[in-house]
Parts: structure tokens; C-alpha cells; sequence
């Protein structure tokens, strides 16, 4: 897995590529929360993301929760299919805002 995060105006982009699983989640959370931290709107580039398990979408809620508690917008963008399915068997696709494009999770 790789994480990359940039400023985009008001908000913050995080990319996650490769496979997000058990040996990885542990970074992700850490990554989301420093994110959360800053109390800036962001946006999950989920596009390059080739696996992801219940790890990885345990850290997804957990930024989802702290967002919500401080009132900041997260948004994943432009999911890829692997990471469709997970979030459609979980349902989890009615809970979190999901954006076609990253250009689309920006302008919300």
C-alpha cells in the first residue's frame, strides 16, 4: 500500500494505492487520524486501490466517525471496483458520501 496526501485549497487529498489489508491498516488508521486531526475537509482517492479487507474499512469508518463528531467533511472518491464490493456487501455504500471523481469530492 501506498499513501499519498496534497493540499487542494481548503481541503486535503489522501490517494491509497495497492492492496489495503491486515499488514497495512495499521498505517491508514494512523494516516487518517492525523488527517482528522487538522479538522480539514477530506477527500479518499480510492482509484488505485486494487484489494481492501475489513481492516482497511474499519479505518475508513473510524476517520468517518471523527469527521462527523468534528463536523468535517470526508468524502471517498472515485472508488475502484474491489473497493465497490466491499462497501456494497457491508453496506457501508448508504453510509459514507462517495463521489464518482475526485474532482466531484472536491466541490461538495
Amino acid at each position: 500500500m501506498k499513501i499519498e496526501t496534497r493540499a487542494a485549497g481548503a481541503s486535503t487529498i489522501m490517494t491509497l494505492s495497492g492492496e489495503v489489508d491486515l499488514r497495512h491498516s495499521p498505517t491508514l488508521r494512523k494516516a487518517l487520524m492525523d488527517l482528522m486531526l487538522e479538522k480539514r475537509p477530506v477527500a479518499v482517492d480510492l482509484s488505485r486501490v486494487e484489494y481492501i479487507d475489513s481492516s482497511g474499512i474499519a479505518g475508513l469508518v473510524e476517520a468517518y466517525q471523527m469527521a462527523r463528531k468534528n463536523d468535517t467533511r470526508f468524502v471517498l472518491a472515485a472508488i475502484s471496483d474491489p473497493v465497490r464490493r466491499v462497501l456494497q456487501l457491508s453496506r457501508l455504500d448508504r453510509v459514507f458520501t462517495i463521489a464518482d471523481t475526485l474532482d466531484s469530492a472536491l466541490e461538495g
